[in-house]
């Protein structure tokens, strides 16, 4: 299974995408017009651990909401990500067994090793 869920207007999303190139194995999720589904965030969860890794603290409504002035649990962080799609960390690549979340460098190089490795094999 090859899942990406991404934001279709996200520039930061559009570049990584470039980079990584995605072959037509994936099956790509704009989470705007596609809601993550409970049973698809509880899976990326057990994945990677708990919601919050999951969850977008740079989101404009984090600061708007005073969420920043607030101590969330496991069960906010999943409700707020199920309640509005911009709390979902992004991009999130799915392969197999692996999951690579977010947009930090080392994630991506990670994720570009990763995806590599599959093509030779």
């Amino acid at each position: 299974m090859k899942k990406v869920y991404y934001l279709r207007n996200c520039n930061t999303c559009k570049r990584i995408l470039k980079e990584v190139n995605p072959d037509d194995d994936f099956e790509m999720i704009d989470i705007k017009t596609e809601n993550i589904t409970e049973p698809e965030l509880d899976k990326l969860a057990e994945m990677t651990g708990n919601y919050e890794s999951l969850f977008n603290k740079q989101a404009r409504k984090y600061r708007e909401l005073g969420l920043n002035q607030k101590s969330l649990n496991e069960d906010d962080f999943r409700s707020l990500i199920l309640e509005d799609y911009t709390f979902l960390r992004r991009p999130v690549f799915l392969i197999d067994d692996k999951i690579f979340v977010g947009n930090k460098k080392d994630t991506i190089n990670q994720l570009v090793v990763f995806i590599d490795q599959i093509r030779r094999n």
